[in-house]
């Protein structure tokens, strides 16, 4: 995992400490929105927190991998090489069981922009799915 100090700038770009904002989901607090989730994944893919990815990541999604050591392997190789400078909240559509979030991720390597679609599960918001634009 990356060193991400408790008191650094959230990497989510709310303008909050880490501590305030995405780290308590990090540590186990649910997210109330779709959004939210979003924002703390963002967060978690830029501190290294593979495991965080793993447990809102919903079972139905292209990328879930059952076999967990090579999917957490994947994300911190993923989370050290790529260097993140800025998210970006293009659109929210809330909902109370689906909602999609578009956004767009600045990384020294390039840019994603994604619409990703968001499930509640049981009052646990799980990313299912996104399409790249």
């Amino acid at each position: 995992m990356k060193i991400l100090s408790p008191n650094s700038p959230c990497p989510c770009g709310s303008g909050l400490k880490y501590k305030k904002c995405c780290r308590p989901y990090h540590l186990g607090k649910r997210a109330s929105d779709a959004l939210t989730l979003m924002k703390s994944r963002y967060s978690a893919y830029a501190a290294g927190d593979a495991q965080y990815i793993i447990r809102s990541t919903h079972p139905d999604c292209t990328e879930y991998d059952s076999d967990k050591k090579r999917w957490s392997d994947s994300i911190l190789n993923f989370s050290r090489s790529t260097r993140f400078l800025r998210l970006t909240i293009l659109e929210y559509l809330p909902g109370d069981t689906e909602a999609f979030v578009t956004f767009q991720a600045d990384f020294g390597e390039g840019v994603l922009r994604e619409k990703s679609r968001f499930l509640n599960v049981n009052g646990q918001w799980l990313y299912r799915s996104g399409e790249f634009h």
